[in-house]
This record gives C-alpha cells, structure tokens and sequence, in this order.
C-alpha cells in the first residue's frame, strides 16, 4: 500500500518542487498556475473552550469580548506574538490587550509560505518571468505542505496578508450581525474597541454578535489602507515583558507535567563514534537512578548514537550519564580536524568550478587583462547557537499516543519525528509549544525530540524531561558551516570596479537538514550557501558569483542570518579593500555603486549621518547589506583598548519596508548586533582529533553587557511590504568592525574571529 501519510506526502511535494524549479517538472509547473488555495479556514474547527466562538480558522471571540487567536509562531525573544497579534487587533478593530492568544493547531493554514519562497536563488533585482514563475509554484506548495515553522525572519512577512484578513473578515461579519439586528445598512455601522456602533447611538459588542455572525458570509475581505492605521506602525510594549519580567512565563525547560521523570544523555566524545556497550550495574546503583538506555536503535540513523539515564532529579540523572562506563566504535569522522577541513576548502577552490548564482558582463577578457587586479581570501568558522536555554524536551508515551511539551521552532516536525520514533500516527501526537530561551536555528532541528521520545518510550508512561548540559550543546550543536571565499577585482583608470570574480566554499545545510528531518538526499544549489554574495545591490557591469558545495562529516545547520552571516564578512570587507586600492572614501566608493538604488542608498546615508565623525582615538567602520528582504547599514565606532577591540557605538540603519512595531524593530537591531559582535570577537568552534575543542562559555565566550555597545537604530520610512527583522542586523556588524580596525592599526583582517595579534 502507498504510503500517504503527511510526512510522505511532504517528502513527494519536496521532490517535485526542485523538479518544478529546475524546469523539469511539467505536472507541477501546470499545477502551479492554478490559484493558491485558501489560507482563512481551517482543515478542523479550532480546539476552544469557556464558550468561545470562532469567525474563521484564526479567531474566535469569547462570551467576555476576549478574541482568541490562533498563534502559529514561535515566541523565541523576537516579538511577534505581540507583532503578529498587532496585524489582528488592526483589522478586527480591538484594543491589542484584548487578544488572548492559543497555540494554533498543525494544520496546514498555518504554514510559513514566505520562509519557503525567500529560499529561491534569484538576485533582487530580477523581475523576470521565470522568478515570477517559480515564486508562484514555491509558495502554491509551501501552501500544500504546510510546514509550521519560524525562521527565516519571515513570521511578520508571511502573516501580513493571512492574518490581516482574518481579522478584516471577522470584522465585516460582526458589522453584517449588527447591521441584520439593527435591520440597517452594514455600510451606515463602523466598528471601534471592541464593538459595532450606529451613528444614533446605537452600540453593541463583538460577543453579543459573535454566534449570529459566525454563520455569515463576510465576502471577499477588505483590508485598511495603510493611511487609516491606528496601531501597526506605533512603538508598541510586548505583551510578553510582563511575565518575562515577573518570572511567571513558561519555557520548554518549566514544563512540569506530574510524575515527571528527569533524562540526561551520555554522547560519544568524538563525531561519528557509535555505542557499542556500556556497563549499566554501577550506575544503576546510584540514587535516584531508574533507567540506563541505549537509543541508538530507535534513533536510527539520523541521530547521533548515545546512551541516557533516567532518574528522579535531572542533577542525579546528569551526575550518573558523566559515569557511565561506555565503549564506543570509531567513525570515519575520528580524527577529523579543522586543519583537514581549511585544507579541503582551499583543494576545492582550486579544483572546482562551483556553481554560478550570478553572472552578467565579461570578467575575464583582453581588456580586462590590462587593469589593475586586487585578490584576497577570507575565511570564516564553524559557529555554535550558545542559546541561554538548554536544549530539552519533554515527552510521554502512553496508550498508544505521545505528548511533547517543546520549545520548539518547527512543531509540525517535530510532531512527525516523534510519531515516527514511537511508531505512531502523526494524528496521536499532540504538542504544546512553549516558549523559546533562543533559537537562533538551533530549534529547526528536532534531535532533541526524538531522544526524549525514545527514552519515554520506555518509562511505563510516565513524562521524561531530557536536558542537555551546556557541554553538549556546544560540542554536539548543528554548527553554522565554515567557509572561505575567494575574491579577484579589477579596477579601472578611475577606480571604479570594472570586474568582480567570487568563489566561495562550504558545506550545504539545506541538504543536510532536508537528510536528518525528511530522508531526503541533497542535491542541487543550496542557495543559503551564497547568500550575501550573488545577491549584492552594487551596480557592476561585470560579475561572476559561484559556489563550491564540500561534502562535510562535520552537521551543520541554520544559525541567525544563516550564509549572509559570513558572506556579509567576506563581501564588505573586500568592498572596503577596492576602495582603499582606488584611493576612494569606503562610504563614497559604495554610493557610486547605488545610482539604480535609492533604498540602499537611503539607508547608507541615514547612518553614516547619525554616526557623525570618530571621536579621537576611535575609528568607523562601515557595512552595507541586504538579507531576508530588508536593507541594513551599520557604522561601528571602534576602539583599541589595553590591546582589546572595543566596539564602543553602533549605528544601524533599516529599511524593513512597513514597520509594523517600531519598538520591536529597534530590539532586534540590539538583539542581532551584539549576537554578531560576540561572532565577530570570540565565535569559534575548531575540531582535533575528532572532538571539539570548545565547551562552555570560558572557551565559547559571548558578549558580556560591560562589553556591549550603545546601538543606535533608525527605521527608514516605507511603504513596502513588511520585510524581516529578527536576522538583518547580524550580518553587517563583523564588516563594520573589520573596516574600522583597518582604520585605526592598517592591517586588513581577513578572518572571524577578528583577532590583532
């Protein structure tokens, strides 16, 4: 019998997508002409309680006049459910303290659309047909798939339209109820706080008309004009401040379900080692101990091999995995190093064309020949998310269904690794999704969860809460790839680029995580990989942009901004060092580049004015760079004190199209420039002898507040259709600090992290 279940009709939608995009697909290109389908009503009526009725598959109003909304993205420190819950309260005409949210149920309504669309490689400037085209069939079988994900910096940008409409829909049909019970024109009621009013006085609230309403028809839906906004664009508080402040907020790692048992894991010390024994007696005579496995053979081989210890506190279970006596089979990775890797990618740069994301011109040719040539290579390492919430997860197997309490950034995922560990359907595993530590990409990855389902497997039913130590999140983690980039230019009599020749090299995460989570083979452009290299605004008639994917032992995965965090490095940096070869001002260098560009341009110009002139003894540095739809500058006022960088002032410039909470936007910038700048000072995970040298934060350190700058950030006023925010600001910040130490000492620094001696 052919399998049908979601996971397998997501790895077919999968394969076929890449066929549709590569233009080999005929059926899925004539299926991708047909109209999207709908995104307002749910698969199932929505799981609600206390009397509440529901106007569509987003919200329901409750008998007190609370709106309910389904929230189907994960809250990691970003802000959006305050954000997300702002485009609701907007069109429904609620006050934003009236909206209770619920976690939104896996249906695939929900799924992120955008996330899935921005992983096309076309360049920004591309308008053609076939960008038009495979965006169209992309976001037609994101809506098939359906995959609930937060990432991508897309949450806002996905739910512009949904969400808003949800709310416009529910409004008219409450304005219909009215306007039937009143038996007078809809169009003579408006709307305001929470309920329908007639010019004669007459008022009544959304609760009151909610059942009549429910069944009404509200038509095609009307959204506001961006002119009659009364919430999206005002600086806004988060709705979660007060209990992140109070202590009363809930994360995975509170999750306290009764009878709860406590797990820690015992990991192989280096990659690719596999369990062959262990001695369970010792440890099972410890206090507290009730349980010493082998996961191996339920995780099969997308996981790592490990052993767990089940005990009645999760210090007693930690204490007894640290003692567990273990025999381990090597693995092809054993002695892996990082200098097998750097001297992998430089062979690979050599040997291999890679693949071209961007072309235009001529790089190569006579008249080329005769110019001035400027070559350079820069590298970058392999990256920890250091999130301040341990992984964990928590899981019970009983009677034939699995429940999962998660901090979680893809519960639709998670929800089938589980299933599949436990040998059930998908529709018997239910999830509650918590609130996120951080995820930074590492919670896109569900390894966590299918340890903790494995374990619970055999606890008799009772709840299991795995916790990962510090240690093993930094020397197990799903790291941001290494990579190195190579650089050639050639500058003409007037010192402009006449040429620019790009080729770069690092492992693939897209077909990595495609492998772990759906069983599906990489193959194909992974565009993640050139991110910030192709797709550069700067106006040069003859370019050529490549990739080179190296096959790699060592996981990698998503971290914030993914490839534009270190391409941004390489990209900028290099920028800086073809106006330093022509003699030119860095800031002037780029504005000549952005004639065709008037946001880019914009935005350069609203941060080099803030950041004014360098004060004695400090330098700027500057960084221009476009990700996840939004444009960033940066200027870095940058110091060296007693031998230390000190990053003393930043000033970041955004252009997100629509701000829809100025507040949160500002966060963010904070947020992503000193996630960055501990990157750019200290980020770095190195191998030898199969093992990672790297532990806690004393050898992984990040940015401590007495090392944090002030960072200044202006939103660029626009019209545009909301764009990301949670990754822009990361990218530019290591470029922008590299530029400034060129400034104060003249040496360039071509590798991360940034260090002078």
């Amino acid at each position: 019998m052919a399998d049908s279940t979601p996971t397998a009709r997501r790895r077919f939608l999968l394969k076929g997508l890449g066929l549709g995009v590569a233009g080999a697909g005929a059926l899925v290109l004539g299926w991708g002409v047909l109209p999207p389908r709908q995104r307002l009503h749910g698969s199932t009526p929505l799981p609600l309680e206390d009397g509440a009725v529901a106007l569509n598959g987003w919200l329901a109003i409750r008998p007190d006049g609370r709106v309910v909304l389904a929230m189907p993205r994960s809250e990691m420190g970003q802000g959006v459910h305050t954000a997300l819950a702002m485009l609701v309260a907007e069109e429904l005409d609620v006050p934003l303290a009236s909206i209770s949210l619920m976690q939104a149920p896996i249906d695939k309504i929900f799924g992120n659309l955008a996330m899935l669309a921005d992983g096309l490689p076309f360049h920004p400037d591309d308008q053609g047909t076939l960008k038009k085209l495979a965006h169209w069939t992309v976001i037609k079988a994101a809506r098939e798939l359906g995959v609930i994900v937060t990432g991508g910096s897309s949450s806002i940008k996905d739910g512009w339209q949904p969400m808003r409409e949800a709310g416009a829909c529910a409004r008219a049909m409450l304005l219909q109820a009215a306007a039937a019970q009143w038996q007078v024109p809809a169009a003579r009621c408006r709307t305001e706080a929470g309920e329908v009013v007639h010019p004669d006085g007459r008022r009544a609230s959304y609760a009151s008309l909610a059942r009549q309403a429910a069944a009404l028809d509200p038509g095609a839906p009307v959204l506001k004009s961006p002119k009659d906004f009364k919430l999206i664009g005002k600086t806004t508080p988060r709705t979660d401040t007060p209990s992140k402040t109070d202590g009363s907020a809930i994360f995975g790692i509170d999750a306290r379900p009764p009878g709860m048992l406590y797990a820690a894991l015992h990991l192989p010390r280096r990659l690719g080692d596999t369990l062959s024994s262990f001695d369970a007696a010792p440890v099972l005579a410890m206090p507290g101990v009730k349980k010493v496995l082998d996961l191996t053979p339920a995780l099969g081989q997308r996981s790592e091999s490990c052993a767990a210890v089940v005990a009645d506190t999760w210090w007693r279970a930690k204490q007894a995995a640290a003692v567990l006596p273990t025999q381990w089979r090597a693995g092809a990775q054993s002695k892996l190093s990082s200098a097998d890797i750097d001297a992998q990618f430089a062979t690979l740069l050599d040997t291999e064309s890679g693949h071209v994301y961007h072309a235009s011109g001529e790089v190569e040719g006579k008249q080329a020949q005769a110019l001035r040539e400027v070559k350079a290579e820069y590298s970058a390492p392999f990256l920890a998310h250091a999130a301040m919430e341990p992984v964990n997860c928590t899981a019970q197997v009983r009677d034939g269904k699995v429940h999962l309490w998660a901090s979680t950034q893809a519960p639709g995922i998670a929800v089938d690794v589980a299933a599949r560990v436990a040998g059930v359907d998908a529709a018997d595993v239910t999830i509650e999704v918590l609130l996120l530590g951080g995820g930074f990409g590492r919670r896109l990855e569900v390894d966590m969860v299918a340890q903790a389902v494995a374990i619970a497997l055999q606890c008799d039913g009772a709840p299991v809460q795995l916790i990962w130590t510090r240690e093993q999140d930094t020397m197990h983690d799903m790291y941001r790839p290494a990579a190195r980039a190579r650089f050639a230019a050639r500058l003409d009599a007037q010192g402009r680029i006449a040429s620019w020749d790009n080729k770069s090299v690092s492992a693939s995460i897209t077909h990595q995580y495609l492998q772990r989570n759906f069983g599906l083979p990489g193959m194909g452009p992974d565009k993640t990989t050139a991110e910030g290299e192709f797709d550069m605004p700067y106006e040069i008639a003859n370019q050529r942009i490549a990739h080179v994917i190296a096959d790699s032992l060592v996981p990698v995965g998503y971290w914030r901004s993914v490839g534009h965090s270190h391409n941004a490095f390489f990209k900028e940096s290099f920028i800086d060092e073809l106006a330093h070869a022509a003699g030119k001002d860095s800031v002037a260098f780029r504005r000549a580049m952005l004639v065709s560009h008037p946001r880019h341009l914009a935005v350069l110009d609203a941060a080099v004015a803030r950041a004014g002139t360098a004060p004695p003894g400090h330098a700027h540095g500057v960084a221009l760079h476009q990700s996840f739809g939004s444009i960033v500058a940066q200027v870095a006022q940058v110091a060296l004190e007693d031998g230390e960088i000190r990053v003393r002032r930043v000033v970041c410039a955004i252009d997100c199209g629509i701000a829809v909470n100025p507040n949160i936007i500002a966060q963010q910038m904070e947020s992503s420039v000193l996630f960055g700048l501990s990157a750019a000072l200290g980020g770095e995970i190195t191998y030898k002898e199969g093992r990672v040298e790297q532990g806690n934060f004393h050898d992984y350190p990040v940015l401590r507040m007495g090392q944090a700058p002030q960072v200044e950030t202006i939103i660029i006023a626009s019209a545009a259709h909301p764009e990301g925010v949670g990754e822009p600001g990361t990218p530019p910040i290591a470029p922008a600090v590299a530029n400034a130490l060129f400034v104060l000492t003249g040496k360039r620094l071509r590798s991360l992290p940034l260090r002078l001696g």
